[in-house]
């Protein structure tokens, strides 16, 4: 028994060192989707509070693979709106369990070593104060820092917030503040509520179910965000399983290059003119092609590898 278990830990050791050799795309911004604590815990016979903290203990790994990874971003979706609607024993046990961690996490040495910098995002004013007064006192904490910028979801809701954002804006043209033709997405932006400071790059679901939850979804980066979803409860979470969400991402990634390269040197082989956005766009992404189609690029007549700008 003592044998096996070292020998799965072996093994489990050499995939991980094959998953980093298989990533060359690390995203800046992951957005993580803690589905499967209360199906944990019910699988586990116990009471829905302890499978919130055992996943309490995951979230607190995962901080430090980002670190480790260099991972720029995390944003976690800890409460949504429609959580609300759980018994509230339940929520009185979930709120007094994220009171105790935001305060936990703003006093903790290894956050403030690894300089990570803590926001709540969501619509407070729906929160109980002791979670309110905790969301402030881990800000005002840790607001120097910003080699790791971890927002916490908590009474959030993406339709919500992009329908708080059209009726601003709908308010600003009635008045005649703004032009409904200058509209844009810098416009959206900037009536959105404070949120990630970075479009999201790859959102990870543990639990098994493959939807996104009307988590983020205009930070998911106009539908290019990779999206991963596995089967394990989120308190079973092992770095091999974010690892291998990572994988998916580069995968993503390469693929997009790719097709950027491709469509750019379309457009130059087929309409007449100088093209100088594509001719740009070909030469930012050309390394992404196979080396057959990196050779017999157009606008490369000497052959040296070379697009003008």
């Amino acid at each position: 028994m003592e044998r096996r278990g070292w020998l799965s830990g072996r093994l489990s050791g050499l995939y991980e060192r094959l998953l980093e050799r298989e990533i060359t795309e690390t995203p800046s911004h992951v957005a993580v989707i803690q589905d499967g604590n209360r199906r944990y815990a019910d699988a586990r016979g116990q009471d829905h509070s302890a499978g919130h903290r055992a996943g309490a203990e995951t979230t607190e790994r995962l901080l430090k693979w980002c670190e480790e990874l260099g991972i720029a971003e995390v944003t976690l979706y800890a409460f949504s709106t429609e959580n609300f609607d759980r018994p509230a024993d339940e929520r009185t046990a979930l709120f007094d369990l994220l009171t105790e961690k935001l305060r936990e996490f703003a006093d903790a040495d290894r956050i403030h070593d690894s300089e990570v910098r803590i926001r709540g995002i969501g619509q407070r004013d729906q929160l109980p104060d002791r979670v309110r007064e905790a969301i402030a006192y881990a800000e005002e904490q840790t607001r120097e820092y910003d080699r790791l910028q971890l927002n916490i979801a908590l009474a959030y809701g993406g339709r919500a917030e992009l329908l708080g954002a059209a009726r601003e804006i709908g308010a600003r043209v009635a008045d005649g503040e703004l032009d409904p033709g200058s509209i844009d997405s810098q416009t959206i932006d900037a009536a959105l509520p404070d949120g990630p400071t970075r479009d999201v790059d790859l959102i990870v679901r543990t639990g098994g179910d493959e939807r996104t939850s009307n988590f983020l979804p205009w930070q998911a980066n106009g539908n290019e965000a990779a999206v991963y979803f596995c089967a394990p409860y989120w308190p079973e979470f092992r770095k091999i399983d974010f690892m291998r969400g990572l994988r998916t991402y580069a995968t993503r990634e390469r693929s997009w290059r790719r097709s950027r390269a491709r469509r750019a040197r379309a457009l130059l082989s087929t309409l007449p003119g100088e093209h100088p956005d594509a001719r740009r766009i070909l030469a930012r992404f050309r390394s992404a092609l196979p080396g057959e189609e990196r050779t017999s690029t157009v606008g490369d007549p000497d052959g040296s590898g070379e697009v003008a700008d």
